[in-house]
């Protein structure tokens, strides 16, 4: 993911098990089936243990604040299928659930047919994309995800909003380590923004506009504005095209706050092209060749993408805890006292 923010609030570390039980009993006392809150806190933890804190504990937090400003959310359900595709109602779900949903079904008809399109509308907050692509690579399959959101990112020359942080991502299996690219095309994430405006906590230069188009390091301010799209007028079309296809299953693109995201994922199995064994095989040559190539004077060792957060995901379960801003913690227990 583009852009990175440290806090320096006040942090505890937690022992994986009680963060686990924690952010569990956090979404329960929130309403959440014990089934329901075992798939978000499982997403939450992974991010946690690839170190991207503000999408992890943080984020349940958000959720909380959400579910507890709405309506009550319907149950999912599919609007069309054919044997290749499905498009989804989200019901208002939070999108850890309903992208569960969408590749568990996914998967099915690639089994079956070889490639598969799910999309759905209505939902949101549906976290990091990989984590739904390593259930892909798992499967033996290729996997592309896109999504689309409410308006937070400035187009490349602009100052105000137009589309949302717009993740993509793209994930192959391979003879040896998956390689998985996911992005979003801002320049920083909306968890980060929200973290960062939850502890009042300043946002790095160059990140984001305020409501009157002038850059600003205050995230309230940011969240009002809009963030900087990453990667210039390249990132800025990419940006585009993603919120496209996030709308392909009837999202809006526009909506307000944190509702009706699109999501989109597609599924394909190499053997309906040729030998999967080779294509594998062929795939981690290539990728251990890109890790070979000689990097610049007094750089580090070329990696390929998701080598640094397999890394850091073994590391951190050996250590057996994770660093969590003491204001969440707090937080997330006095949700859970509440009961």
């Amino acid at each position: 993911m583009p852009g990175s923010t440290t806090t320096s609030a006040p942090t505890v570390d937690l022992p994986l098990a009680d963060a686990l039980r924690l952010v569990t009993d956090a979404l329960g006392a929130a309403g959440y089936t014990s089934a329901e809150a075992a798939v978000i806190a499982d997403h939450l933890m992974d991010c946690e243990l690839r170190g991207l804190s503000y999408a992890g504990l943080a984020r349940a937090v958000s959720v909380i604040e959400r579910i507890r400003a709405t309506p009550p959310p319907q149950p999912i359900r599919i609007d069309r299928e054919t044997p290749v595709s499905a498009a989804l109602d989200g019901g208002d779900q939070v999108g850890y659930l309903v992208a569960t949903r969408a590749i568990d079904i996914a998967l099915e008809k690639a089994r079956t047919q070889g490639i598969a399109v799910v999309g759905a509308r209505e939902t949101w907050y549906t976290g990091m994309f990989s984590y739904y692509l390593e259930r892909v690579i798992d499967a033996g399959f290729v996997g592309m995800i896109a999504g689309s959101g409410p308006a937070l990112v400035a187009p490349h020359g602009g100052t105000e909003s137009r589309f949302s942080t717009n993740p993509i991502a793209f994930g192959f299996p391979t003879a040896d380590r998956p390689v998985i690219w996911d992005i979003g095309t801002s320049l920083i994430t909306h968890a980060e923004v929200t973290l960062a405006a939850r502890l009042d906590e300043p946002l790095p230069d160059g990140k984001a506009y305020d409501p009157e188009g002038r850059p600003t390091t205050d995230a309230a301010a940011a969240l009002q504005g809009a963030f900087t799209v990453w990667g210039g007028h390249k990132g800025s079309g990419l940006a585009l095209v993603v919120h496209l296809l996030g709308m392909l299953a009837g999202a809006s693109a526009t909506p307000v706050g944190a509702s009706d995201c699109g999501f989109l994922a597609v599924v394909v199995d190499p053997s309906a092209l040729g030998d999967a064994d080779d294509y594998r095989a062929r795939a981690a040559e290539f990728a251990e060749s890109v890790r070979a190539t000689r990097p610049v004077e007094g750089g580090g060792a070329v990696r390929v993408p998701f080598d640094r957060s397999a890394v850091q995901r073994t590391e951190t379960l050996r250590r057996g805890t994770i660093e969590v801003t003491a204001r969440v913690v707090d937080t997330l227990r006095q949700i859970t006292l509440a009961i």
